[in-house]
């Protein structure tokens, strides 16, 4: 498979581009930063250097090829409710729409628990839920093979291999590591095109809740 991953760099972005390559996928990494270069190509991942927030050169040409995405990219922990806007919200949504340009079916989002509809304020998470909504919407409404991942409160703790995966989950925690394993499964997994689906710590391998989603 070829596999881009918007956010490369990032906690969950840098452990799937290293799973993906280690499985024999080609996998290239999309970062703002050329610094982070090297720890791309330390985890066998083809960086390349694009910002989704202000380059203006066409994303759909670096997509070519592609057969699928993962949009794992965000504004990040310390960040205004303004970036929220502009990175989880509107820079998903220009990876749709380059998506649909270059002819790349699979999109694979990470969103959030909680992104949901009714959510109102202005502090900055409701402002981060509301983004991640609004571009889970606009992917389930693409027409393409969309898959919304949706994990619970993140940690860094070490993977244990067994999550639980499904419509609508308890709210929960869950290893980065756990997630980027979660990701690289349903990339390889027909059964949960179209499927909405929370992600949290659990009893079950990966492969085995994928495969029953």
């Amino acid at each position: 498979m070829d596999v881009v991953i918007a956010g490369g760099h990032g906690r969950i972005g840098l452990q799937l581009g290293r799973l993906l390559a280690e499985r024999g996928d080609r996998v290239r990494g999309l970062i703002r930063n050329p610094d982070h270069s090297a720890d791309l190509e330390a985890g066998g991942v083809t960086p390349v250097v694009f910002d989704l927030e202000h380059d203006e050169r066409p994303l759909a040409y670096v997509l070519g090829g592609a057969g699928a995405v993962v949009f794992a990219a965000g504004a990040g922990p310390g960040s205004g409710a303004e970036r929220k806007q502009t990175m989880d919200r509107d820079g998903a949504l220009r990876l749709i729409d380059a998506c649909k340009e270059a002819g790349v079916p699979r999109y694979v989002i990470v969103s959030a628990m909680g992104a949901k509809p009714g959510i109102t304020g202005d502090e900055v998470f409701q402002v981060y839920l509301r983004a991640k909504f609004d571009a889970d919407e606009a992917l389930r409404s693409s027409g393409l093979d969309f898959t919304v991942i949706r994990p619970g409160g993140l940690t860094d703790d070490p993977p244990s291999g067994h999550i639980a995966l499904g419509g609508e989950l308890e709210r929960g925690s869950i290893p980065r590591a756990d997630v980027a394993g979660t990701l690289a499964a349903v990339l390889d997994a027909p059964n949960t095109i179209g499927k909405t689906l929370d992600l949290i710590a659990g009893e079950t391998e990966i492969s085995v809740a994928v495969d029953a989603a």
